[in-house]
């Protein structure tokens, strides 16, 4: 009985998104042990990464129907944001901010209805000395107009170029307390998501 109750619980369904285009990127990396984690020992919940290399640059232009239509390659990004429970971001910082390919990500899907709306996320970033820390508060501010809702703790930002190494030359988490880590952030966000859902 209770394991069949067990299995009729749903699955929870988590876009990932890097805003790294670079296949061996380190947060790519992140996002794909993410997805491993979740099979091996977080049951109901599995991550699906979403790819943003095909949105053109913002431009309303393209928009029609009174912007209420978009360009296919952003009207099929923003059906994979509507379908989604949560979010995982993987969060390279550039310049001390949030890279250019996720803000591009982020304001198509804010485009006329919010595809973001009320929805949990959490992020994870690797990088120098601050592990990408600085594109993850500027993600925070952003995803309050989003209407975006971050789990606060707990917090992950990879050191990615201390030794020993994190990462192999693939971009691959090599870093068994990382993962462990990562494994606490999913739960986080799992615990967080099924939470707000109770309250729908």
């Amino acid at each position: 009985m209770e394991a069949a109750a067990a299995s009729a619980k749903p699955v929870l369904r988590v876009a990932a998104i890097c805003g790294s285009l670079r296949k061996a990127s380190f947060n790519r990396g992140l996002l794909r042990a993410a997805a491993e984690v979740c099979e091996e020992s977080v049951p109901r919940m599995r991550v699906e990464h979403v790819d943003i290399s095909d949105l053109p640059l913002l431009n309303t232009d393209l928009e029609t129907d009174g912007g209420a239509g978009f360009p296919p390659a952003v009207e099929a990004f923003r059906a994979k944001v509507r379908a989604a429970d949560c979010f995982l971001f993987g969060a390279p910082e550039y310049n001390y901010s949030i890279a250019s390919p996720l803000k591009n990500a982020l304001d198509w899907a804010s485009r006329g209805n919010n595809c973001w709306a009320d929805k949990p996320a959490a992020i994870v970033s690797a990088g120098g000395g601050f592990g990408g820390g600085r594109s993850q508060y500027h993600l925070r501010q952003v995803g309050v107009f989003l209407d975006l809702h971050f789990i606060n703790k707990p917090e992950l930002f990879v050191q990615a170029f201390q030794q020993p190494p994190k990462f192999d030359s693939d971009g691959n988490l090599i870093d068994a307390q990382i993962r462990e880590r990562l494994k606490q952030v999913l739960l986080s966000l799992q615990a967080f998501t099924l939470r707000l859902q109770k309250k729908d």
